[in-house]
C-alpha cells in the first residue's frame, strides 16, 4: 500500500470498535491500508482485533513502549516488511499516525496525499482538528477546534506550545478563518501524515519522550533539516482526546513539563544560537518552578510534586541522546517571540486575534 495509517493502540477496544468501521469505509478504493500496533493491551483489544476485523494487519508488543516506542518500532517493521501478517508488503511511501480516538468523514485522506503529492519538500502534514464531544450513547461532532491540534501548532519564545485555534484551556469556534493551507512549526500526531523518507532521514521520533510533545520535536527537527511542515484544512477529523490519560493526570503533567525541557534542549540551540538557547531555558525552569509554587498555593500537590519529578527527570535524561543533533539547515515557522501566558492572561478570549495579527506580521 502507498499510505498506511497506523494507530498505536494501549486499551482502547471501545474506540476501536467504534471508529475503526468508518476509517476501513473511508479508504475504499484507495491505495491504503489500517494497521494496528498494540501495545500489549489487556483490556481485550487484540481478541476484538482478531475477531472484528481479520483483515485489519496487525503488529502485537510484548510490553508498552508508549507512543515514541510504540510508533517507531510499529513504522520500522513497516518500511522493512518484516512485520506484516502473512507476508503481505507494507511498504509505503506515505505513514499515518492515527489516534484510536479519532473519527473520519469520508474523503479525509486524499487531500493530504495530494498535498503531499505536489509538494515534495515536506516532510509532514496533517487536516484540521475539530472536536468530538460525548453525547448521549455517542458522540457528536462539534465545529469548535480541538485541543490536541487545532489548526496547527506554534510554540512561544519559552517553548510553551498552542495552537491556531487553541491557546491555553480556550478553544475557537471554526469560521472558516483558517481554511487555507498553512505552514505550522508541528502539527498534531493525533492525525499526523509524514512522508517515509523523511522519518528515515530523522530516525523516527525521541524515544526519551515516551508520550506527549515527541511529535513538535520531530516536526521541529524536520524544519532544522531543511524540510517543512504544514496544515491542508480541506481535510478535517474529529478527535475525542484524552482517551489514555486524563488531562488532569499527574504523570500527564509530568510529561508535559518534562518534555517541553527535552523539546528545548533538542532544538531550541540550532535555532538561536547556544547562548540565546541557555537564556530562553533558564528561564523557562524559572516558570516551571512558579506553577509548582502555585500548585501548593492551591492544594495541589501532587501537580506541584509532578513539576518537581519532571525537572529531576529533564536532568537525568539531558545527556542521554544518542542521535546527534540536527545541524540548522531550515529556518523554522511558528516560533512566536511573545510568550503566550501573559498574552492569554491579558487579553482572554481576544487572544485568537492576537496570535493571527502577530503571527502574519511576524
Amino acid at each position: 500500500m502507498r499510505t498506511a495509517v497506523v494507530i498505536l493502540n494501549w486499551n482502547t477496544r471501545d474506540y476501536l470498535e467504534r471508529f475503526l468501521p468508518p476509517l476501513l469505509d473511508s479508504l475504499q478504493g484507495l491505495d491504503a491500508g489500517v494497521v494496528v500496533a498494540d501495545n500489549a493491551s489487556t483490556d481485550g483489544s487484540r481478541e476484538l482485533l482478531a475477531e472484528r476485523f481479520p483483515q485489519v494487519r496487525t503488529i502485537l508488543f510484548d510490553e508498552n513502549y508508549g507512543f515514541t516506542g510504540g510508533y517507531n518500532r510499529a513504522l520500522s517493521d513497516l518500511l522493512d516488511d518484516s512485520a506484516c501478517r502473512a507476508g503481505a508488503s507494507c511498504r509505503a511511501e506515505y505513514l499515518v499516525l492515527l489516534n484510536s480516538d479519532i473519527e473520519v468523514p469520508a474523503g479525509w485522506l486524499e487531500p493530504l496525499v495530494a498535498w503531499m503529492d505536489a509538494h515534495p519538500d515536506y516532510a509532514a502534514c496533517g487536516p484540521k482538528l475539530h472536536a468530538l464531544e460525548p453525547d448521549g450513547d455517542g458522540f457528536r461532532r462539534s465545529d469548535r477546534f480541538e485541543y490536541a491540534g487545532a489548526a496547527g501548532g506554534l510554540l512561544d519564545r519559552y517553548g510553551f506550545p498552542f495552537c491556531r485555534g487553541r491557546v491555553l484551556g480556550r478553544t475557537e469556534r471554526d469560521t472558516g478563518q483558517y481554511d487555507a493551507p498553512q505552514d505550522a512549526l508541528w502539527v498534531s500526531g493525533a492525525c499526523l501524515l509524514v512522508r517515509a523518507r523523511a522519518w528515515h532521514e530523522l530516525g523516527g521520533l525521541d524515544a526519551r519522550f515516551f508520550a506527549h510533545m515527541e511529535e513538535i520535536d520531530w516536526c521541529w527537527r524536520a524544519w532544522l533539516a531543511g524540510w517543512r511542515v504544514g496544515v491542508v484544512p480541506q481535510s478535517c477529523v474529529y478527535h475525542l482526546g484524552g482517551g489514555t490519560l486524563a488531562p488532569a493526570s499527574p504523570l500527564k503533567l509530568k510529561l508535559n513539563y518534562r518534555n517541553g525541557l527535552l523539546l528545548l534542549e533538542n532544538n531550541l540551540s540550532a535555532t538561536l544560537g547556544p547562548r540565546r538557547s541557555r537564556g530562553r531555558i533558564r528561564m523557562r525552569k524559572i516558570l516551571d518552578c512558579c506553577a509548582a509554587i502555585v500548585y501548593l498555593l492551591s492544594g495541589k500537590a501532587d501537580n506541584a510534586r509532578a513539576v518537581r519529578d519532571a525537572h529531576r527527570e529533564y536532568r537525568e535524561l539531558r545527556g542521554t541522546k544518542t542521535e546527534p543533533g540536527v545541524p540548522g539547515k531550515g529556518s523554522p515557522e511558528g516560533l512566536l517571540d511573545v510568550c503566550i501566558l501573559i498574552q492569554a492572561a491579558l487579553r482572554g478570549e481576544k487572544i485568537f486575534k492576537f496570535v493571527r495579527r502577530y503571527e502574519s506580521s511576524h
